[in-house]
């Protein structure tokens, strides 16, 4: 599918948001919230559900929320444009409540469209009703920071999935704040294992060996993501149910230096605190390293 193909596709699946009555959320809306962002990007954020803002903009991450994960992006040389931001519901809760599980379920059809076409080598969910989708049973303060693989009946056929906290909470707490600038350095490592991961899938395809290839010299730090799996190729284990010999993994971190702050933001983003000993670092010590997207609008030819 080329981009023009997939940009099509994306806005037909917009046109039907913005007409659908499959839930009660339909009867307060201003505007229905799609999504936005690259066709041919490699990662998609999948947060919660619209908020005041994005519901009268029809856009999603508009307000404050927004301008943190702008913010976030910005320490890895990346922008809104070079990914893809969606939501698990498309139309705004009544006061910004939890999403209802039905309500959920109505829009997993939309959700589940647009990851087809997109294709993502990462899905990184924003907040605990995002991650319970891709993630279910596991609870965001055990798992925010790490990854594991996507059910691919939930539209990402060959996808990692890495958790975050919602920009929002980061908001309300100094402690979220610093955790999610922490997990946010981590999302390089996970992408590239994400592309290690597929392009192990296709190593008999042809071109595959160069794929891998493209990987490692899309980080100029050198990193050293997680080895493929093997050629065995094994099932793939249920999301949320890993085997012992599966742990789920903690993203590596990747230290770069934050961007400075929105004009909308008042306050300067925390500091990435220092590598854990426990966490492998993903590279060297090199504070400018950053990982090029590919198919972002930003990325370099």
């Amino acid at each position: 599918m080329t981009d023009a193909e997939r940009r099509e596709a994306l806005d037909a699946i917009a046109r039907e948001v913005a007409v659908c009555t499959g839930c009660r959320l339909h009867e307060g809306r201003t505007r229905a919230v799609p999504g936005e962002g690259s066709a041919d990007t490699e990662v998609v954020f999948v947060g919660e559900g619209p908020g005041f803002n994005e519901d009268r903009q029809g856009r999603p991450f508009v307000g404050r929320a927004g301008d943190l994960l702008v913010r976030l992006l910005g320490t890895l040389g990346w922008r809104r444009e070079d990914v893809f931001i969606t939501n698990v519901v498309k139309c705004r809760p009544p006061d910004n409540r939890d999403p209802e599980p039905d309500e959920i379920v109505a829009c997993a059809p939309f959700l589940r469209r647009q990851l087809a076409i997109l294709d993502p080598a990462l899905v990184v969910t924003l907040g605990r009703h995002s991650m319970g989708r891709f993630m279910p049973g596991a609870r965001i303060g055990q798992v925010h920071g790490t990854y594991r693989p996507a059910d691919p009946a939930l539209g990402a056929a060959d996808a990692l999935v890495y958790a975050m906290y919602h920009p929002a909470a980061a908001l309300r707490s100094a402690e979220v704040e610093r955790q999610s600038y922490e997990d946010a350095a981590g999302i390089p490592a996970a992408l590239l294992a994400a592309r290690e991961r597929r392009a192990g899938r296709d190593a008999d395809a042809p071109g595959a060996p160069a794929a891998i290839e493209m990987a490692r010299a899309a980080d100029p730090a050198g990193a050293a993501p997680q080895p493929a799996e093997s050629e065995s190729r094994r099932p793939e284990p249920a999301v949320g149910s890993l085997p012992p010999s599966e742990p789920v993994a903690p993203a590596p971190h990747v230290v770069n230096p934050p961007l400075a702050a929105s004009p909308a933001v008042s306050a300067d983003p925390p500091p990435v605190p220092a590598v854990s000993p426990s966490v492998s670092p993903a590279g060297p010590a090199d504070p400018s390293a950053q990982l090029t997207l590919f198919g972002g609008s930003s990325q370099t030819p």
